[in-house]
């Protein structure tokens, strides 16, 4: 189970990466919320699943 969540939480991860590379930010603050915005849609997940 352990393993199965953890697999699915990189999965997550990195589709929210290419995710954001692919949307094409324009300044490096643009892409710092981004990834904060990833983050934080990361540690919800890992909130819920507890």
């Amino acid at each position: 189970m352990r393993k199965r969540f953890l697999g699915m939480l990189f999965s997550m991860l990195l589709v929210l990466t290419g995710a954001s590379g692919l949307t094409a930010c324009s300044t490096i603050e643009g892409a710092g919320k981004d990834i904060e915005k990833a983050g934080s849609a990361i540690k919800d997940a890992a909130r819920k699943s507890q």
